[in-house]
């Protein structure tokens, strides 16, 4: 009997643990009750920042000498590739901190603020002139990147090629969070084309992250998973699992010792 009762007792706390564990673990718990299916969708464009690395290139394929004036190309590479088939080395563009770069043949734009479509709609009204027909603007960024610190298995900053990507891709990239890691409190690091910083906390556990303007990450943010209680600094063991033990067995001796004594 009293062996019964011992067992029960460690197999009741040991569900409890696990069940109160296991609740901060799904991500996007309440998706059952989320229908996206009314809203608008807005697609998503990243921002050009000041001090990000830009790719932009102005061609032609009617004229492909003219289109050469309009990109920053190196006096040796110009002078080198004379011939039209060869493919000229183009240099990418730095935004500086008032959000602009230099066009050669077009000037000082402001692009700063503007997405991708919006600057190179910009630079097609300044360049349209020199051309007989319209030309092919593209402005790609070099070093979109976003860095992922904290709970997660592989730390790290990463490029993303298409400059679009949000927070549980950003996980993903790192490998997901580990056992440690608190869904309800991961937060986001921004800074604005102020210079304004802010930290902004997540739950990654309501669906509401959704139609959160921080779901989609921003050029260098930082994503940072807040350890849980159960992450111990010297210890694979957390400071958590050792309170459950000693309780554990506080609850086993009482309960015995209050069996000896009816008994």
């Amino acid at each position: 009997m009293k062996k019964k009762i011992v067992f029960l007792s460690l197999l009741a706390v040991a569900l409890l643990a696990s069940c109160t564990s296991y609740k901060k673990v799904p991500y996007l718990q309440n998706s059952n009750e989320w229908d996206g299916a009314g809203q608008v969708v807005n697609v998503y464009e990243p921002r050009i920042q000041p001090f990000d690395l830009l790719n932009i290139l102005v061609s032609s394929p009617e004229n492909p000498a003219s289109s050469m004036a309009y990109n920053l190309i190196s006096p040796s590479d110009n002078t080198r590739n004379q011939s039209l088939q060869s493919q000229p080395t183009l240099h990418n563009y730095l935004v500086d901190a008032d959000g602009c770069v230099v066009i050669p043949n077009v000037g000082k734009l402001n692009i700063g603020g503007l997405t991708i479509s919006e600057a190179e709609q910009l630079v097609l009204e300044k360049a349209r002139g020199g051309f007989a027909s319209l030309p092919v603007v593209a402005v790609r960024f070099v070093d979109f990147k976003v860095s992922v610190l904290g709970e997660v298995t592989a730390p790290g900053t990463y490029t993303i090629k298409n400059g679009k990507v949000n927070i549980f891709e950003a996980l993903a990239l790192a490998r997901d969070m580990t056992i440690y890691g608190q869904r309800e409190n991961v937060k986001i690091i921004r800074e604005d084309n102020a210079g304004r910083k802010e930290v902004v906390e997540l739950d990654l556990n309501d669906t509401s992250i959704l139609n959160s303007p921080y779901y989609y990450l921003q050029q260098n943010d930082v994503v940072y998973v807040t350890p849980n209680k159960s992450k111990s600094k010297n210890s694979d063991i957390g400071s958590s699992t050792s309170l459950w033990f000693s309780g554990t067995s506080i609850f086993i001796s009482l309960i015995s010792l209050l069996y000896n004594i009816l008994n």
